[in-house]
């Protein structure tokens, strides 16, 4: 199968850390190169933001990345990307026109999904959609300090409508978009996975403090601020904190600013390491060396961080949101928490790190839980599966057409 992954600002080969670059990336890639591997000729469509860039790249994965230009060849926030959708739109139209039609778009977020489906729509493309985020629930969480632009609800909704098929990767998300009047029969949960290769359980170094460790983008959302309120009422903890801009250029960045000053302003700063920005194949060294993860976004339409952790077996302290109420097991692999609520998140830390048992139980269990649900060849399996459901009905559907005819 042809099959065209369309992800307007997520490139699968772009550096993670930076404000706009983290789980959609991962998943992203992992999944065009599980396809490929399983025969399928993938391209991932990416806005260029280099001028210096190559427009077709074959990823190490043996898929292609293909830029597109729509807009300029720089980097430029995602939720400035809107006004450049019908420049992306069109190129896709034109190149479909000129090298043959896939048989599949697959849009990733939903300003890909806009330009997906305009591009499509001549050619009566199937379009397959999933938003990793969706704005009514972004501006329900963060009201005035939501950058999307305004119409980003209204728009999704219509999504919902016309595309032939969406992805969630939650029940959480379900509700969401059932809310926006997407009919439940159109929809199939497909979590995100976890490369159980390169996160897997490992020996530590010994330190004398307990140790957590917060990863992922620095924004305000992700609650980093929350784990530092918390740290203030467990003394004997120090806390290690990993994304965001490269080490030395944190002070610069106006969110690892706000940390650090907050860092300071709590008592906490000496048990607190900014580490900035660092490689994925550093990510599980990191995890190895940490007694509890912990990841207490306000809000996350599906977290990779936790299914990470339980892979390299570390027991997990997330916010009861989104998709980790489908990944984290209280009592199992780890705790679930409410969102903004430091209190409780001190003292469901201060049970766990004094129990080195029940971390290690946690620990296995969460292993094994990502083993038997999480692992990519069972996500991209399951991706397939549906791209060949949605491709039989709208041959169906045209074979009926032309019947009546």
């Amino acid at each position: 199968m042809r099959i065209s992954l369309v992800s307007e600002h997520a490139n699968p080969l772009a550096t993670l850390g930076s404000a706009d670059a983290g789980g959609q990336n991962v998943h992203v890639a992992a999944l065009a190169e599980g396809l490929a591997r399983r025969g399928h000729d993938v391209v991932v469509h990416t806005r260029r933001d280099s001028i210096s860039a190559p427009t077709t790249t074959i990823a190490p994965g043996g898929y292609t990345v293909h830029l597109v230009p729509a807009g300029p060849p720089s980097d430029v926030p995602k939720d400035d990307l809107l006004p450049h959708m019908p420049a992306f739109a069109a190129y896709l139209r034109r190149l479909w026109a000129s090298t043959g039609a896939p048989d599949l778009v697959h849009a990733h977020f939903w300003m890909s999904g806009l330009a997906a489906t305009e591009a499509a729509r001549a050619s009566g493309i199937p379009v397959v959609q999933t938003f990793h985020a969706l704005g009514s629930v972004k501006r329900r969480q963060q009201g005035v300090r939501d950058t999307s632009p305004p119409d980003r609800p209204a728009l999704e909704a219509d999504l919902c409508a016309e595309v032939d098929h969406v992805i969630a990767t939650c029940r959480d998300e379900v509700r969401e978009l059932t809310a926006l009047g997407l009919d439940e029969r159109r929809v199939s949960i497909v979590p995100c996975g976890v490369d159980l290769d390169l996160f897997r359980p490992r020996p530590g170094r010994p330190h004398v403090l307990h140790r957590l460790l917060v990863i992922g983008r620095l924004v305000m959302r992700k609650g980093v601020g929350n784990v530092l309120e918390a740290l203030a009422d467990l003394p004997d903890t120090e806390l290690t904190v990993a994304g965001g801009p490269e080490r030395c250029a944190l002070r610069a960045d106006p969110e690892a600013a706000r940390l650090m000053e907050l860092a300071v302003e709590l008592g906490v700063s000496e048990r607190v390491r900014f580490l900035g920005g660092v490689g994925r194949q550093e990510v599980p060294r990191l995890m190895a060396e940490a007694d509890v993860v912990v990841t207490v976004p306000w809000y996350e339409p599906f977290g990779i961080v936790p299914l990470e952790a339980m892979a390299c077996a570390r027991p997990v302290v997330g916010s009861a949101v989104g998709g980790l109420l489908d990944t984290v097991v209280p009592g199992r692999t780890g705790e679930l928490v409410p969102s903004r609520r430091p209190d409780l998140l001190a003292s469901t830390l201060r049970e766990l790190l004094s129990d080195p048992v029940r971390r290690e139980r946690y620990g296995r269990a969460g292993r094994q839980r990502v083993e038997r649900h999480f692992s990519w060849d069972r996500v991209v399996a399951r991706h397939e599966q549906v791209y060949g459901d949605v491709v039989a009905d709208r041959d169906s559907d045209v074979s009926t057409l032309g019947g009546l005819r």
